[in-house]
């Protein structure tokens, strides 16, 4: 059923304005991205989910004008942090020491080597392994999307820095990566819809080592 789900999905280009997706199965969307992998737990991004009619519609003229943005009920924006800090770096810290039984030497020295590592690197290094953790969760978002049967469209088309401004994010030392419109696709109108799906053969792209 998950691979027929994921054979179901496709970039929606067109949704319907009239249909709202659910608060619960928003919801188990969002439980999906704060359930995601990221490289050592550190979780280096927010999801801003944007329902206000006013703010979308600020973000889709600065989004090549795709009205998903506006005709979906939700918009999720995954911001991922501008840099690591040793605050930032902390807060994981404390946060798995909560939950795995105190602050243990094993735990301490990894996040003080992650510290070695990561601190001195630049910023814009920094920020692009951030965004990278974030297309994971953005992954994992889409998955649950199809699951539940709610259309989303990844969208990388966009000026990052006008989104920024919009909503705050630089104040916040975030910077905006992708944007997941959510919403149902609408019944006409929508020149994908009806397009066979298109995907490499296996044979092309998967290579096994025995």
């Amino acid at each position: 059923m998950f691979l027929k789900n994921l054979n179901w999905r496709y970039a929606t280009k067109k949704m319907d304005p009239t249909k709202s997706v659910p608060d619960e199965l928003v919801e188990q969307i969002v439980e999906a991205v704060r359930l995601a992998p990221t490289s050592s737990g550190l979780q280096p991004f927010e999801l801003f989910v944007i329902t206000n009619p006013a703010i979308r519609a600020q973000i889709e003229p600065v989004a090549w004008g795709q009205k998903q943005i506006t005709e979906g009920s939700h918009l999720l924006v995954f911001a991922a942090w501008d840099t690591y800090t040793e605050a930032r770096i902390d807060e994981v810290l404390n946060l798995m020491a909560e939950h795995r039984g105190g602050l243990t030497p094993m735990l301490e020295g990894y996040y003080s080597k992650l510290k070695v590592a990561y601190l001195d690197r630049d910023a814009e290094v920094n920020y692009a392994h951030a965004a990278r953790q974030a297309y994971i969760a953005l992954g994992f978002a889409m998955a649950a999307a199809a699951e539940l049967k709610v259309d989303s469209v990844p969208m990388e088309g966009f000026d990052p820095a006008a989104v920024d401004e919009i909503l705050g994010l630089k104040e916040k030392g975030l910077r905006s990566v992708v944007l997941l419109p959510l919403g149902y696709r609408a019944d006409e109108g929508d020149w994908l819809a009806p397009m066979a799906k298109v995907r490499k053969p296996k044979a092309s792209m998967v290579t096994e080592l025995d």
